[in-house]
């Protein structure tokens, strides 16, 4: 008499991903994320959009964010626009795109009127200057995060160091426009990737 063989147990699927809800999900996320741009809005889009809602990993941020980056206009809201499509497709990227841009609007029109009734106060001058420090403490904290996520990247990680520090040079010493910077460098870096990946 033949004994069945016990198939193995059938491996839990992986818990879905999270994701918005609807287009209002949306808008008022992206509300939420515009409000608290002050400064340095991409240490902001990353901590709400990775680590807290998890709607991506750090590589699709890392992938979208230098899609955003070439893109015409700010690129938080490039980013908003295509993580809106995505999700809804053109309802969802109108959504996205109003959450990033309503309340800030109105709350920069505010904020306008009021400096310039007190731009001249040199309280006001010394802690502008302030928040500038801050904002590059917050983009400089970012990179060393999403550095993590080039550990797997095709070219390896010292030809990764390699651009960042060409681009930095580019950057900070050189004074290069982003015009150049991204076509350049971005480009060949895009190059080298896409013949590492082919056949």
């Amino acid at each position: 008499m033949a004994i069945a063989e016990e198939s193995p147990p059938a491996q839990p699927a992986p818990p879905p991903r999270p994701q918005p809800r609807n287009p209002a999900d949306l808008f008022w996320s992206f509300t939420w994320l515009a409000l608290q741009g002050f400064g340095g809005v991409l240490a902001v889009v990353q901590r709400e959009l990775v680590e807290k809602k998890r709607w991506m990993t750090n590589e699709e941020f890392v992938e979208d964010w230098a899609v955003a980056q070439i893109m015409p206009g700010p690129n938080v809201v490039n980013l908003s626009i295509m993580i809106g499509d995505r999700y809804f497709g053109l309802r969802g990227a109108f959504a996205a795109l109003a959450g990033m841009l309503t309340f800030p609007l109105i709350l920069v029109l505010a904020l306008a009127a009021i400096y310039a009734q007190f731009s001249t106060h040199p309280a006001v001058a010394g802690a502008l200057r302030g928040m500038g420090a801050v904002a590059a403490g917050l983009i400089a904290g970012v990179g060393i995060k999403l550095f993590v996520s080039i550990r797997n990247h095709p070219l390896g990680r010292p030809a990764c160091l390699a651009f960042a520090a060409a681009t930095m040079l580019a950057m900070a010493v050189l004074r290069w426009p982003l015009f150049w910077i991204l076509p350049v460098l971005g480009g060949t870096a895009c190059l080298l990737t896409w013949r590492k990946l082919a056949p």
